[in-house]
């Protein structure tokens, strides 16, 4: 389960894609990445974090302890930008907060920088499960720290929440946006890869995930509905998206054909 702490200081903004995510001090005297709640990309962003956090960790990847954050709207009482005070209001109470890597580097090929098989194998077939489109070499959402690699940045994943009619099609989608992952000139040992998930994921598995999301996040965009109905949606698409691992993972290694 996921630990909820309480901000007690705002540090810094951080001025990255539309989610004006910041660095605050928890009472747990940590320092955090905070996805707020109140930011344009709305709750479903952090759904979406949240979720493929979740799923990446039990794969093995080295994602940020995600948390539970509460925010109080005075937080940012002293804080001279209006724009960020205005967030702060609109994201009072429960957000979502990864562990800050202080000192990390973004990965980038052009500095040198590699990824062993296993890793890089692990990270398309989790990328192409979640259906992410943001670890590309623009944008690697992909950390250097202590020579390990820690991805980050989840928030456009699961985009299928957006259009809940056209969800069934991307469930078993081949995922050709993969041909752009920062990582697949490394990913040889994709089969490998999807076996690991295999023996790792289940509706099970998927089900505990979405039990951990909030309901009023869920209910976010569609408050006529039910939370429950809307995470059996949610654990349907991703148990489907299970299902069609063999279609995206021939996908994946058929972009790497093509690489040059």
């Amino acid at each position: 389960m996921l630990r909820t702490i309480r901000a007690t200081q705002y540090v810094t903004a951080l001025r990255e894609g539309g989610s004006l995510p910041a660095i605050v001090e928890a009472d747990d005297l940590g320092l955090y990445v905070v996805k707020f709640r109140g930011a344009g990309q709305g709750p479903l962003a952090l759904v979406a974090e949240l979720v493929s956090a979740e799923i990446g960790r039990a794969l093995g990847l080295n994602i940020p302890e995600v948390v539970f954050i509460e925010i109080d709207p005075a937080l940012g009482r002293n804080e001279p930008d209006q724009e960020v005070r205005d967030l702060l209001r609109a994201s009072a109470g429960l957000n979502l907060a990864l562990d800050y890597l202080p000192g990390s580097i973004m990965f980038d090929p052009a500095a040198g920088d590699t990824a062993d098989a296993t890793t890089a194998s692990r990270l398309v077939w989790f990328d192409s499960f979640i259906l992410n489109v943001d670890r590309t070499p623009r944008n690697a959402n992909l950390l250097n720290w202590h020579r390990r690699l820690y991805p980050i940045d989840h928030g456009a994943a699961l985009y299928f929440h957006h259009n809940w009619p056209g969800a069934s099609n991307l469930a078993t989608s081949p995922f050709t946006e993969i041909r752009h992952h920062i990582l697949l000139p490394w990913a040889t040992a994709l089969p490998e890869a999807a076996e690991h998930a295999a023996s790792i994921l289940n509706r099970t598995f998927i089900a505990e995930v979405l039990e951990q999301v909030p309901d009023d996040w869920l209910l976010a965009r569609d408050p006529g509905n039910t939370a429950a109905a809307i995470r059996n949606a949610y654990i349907d698409v991703l148990s489907t998206r299970l299902e069609a691992s063999p279609i995206f993972t021939q996908e994946a290694l058929r972009a790497r054909t093509l690489l040059v």
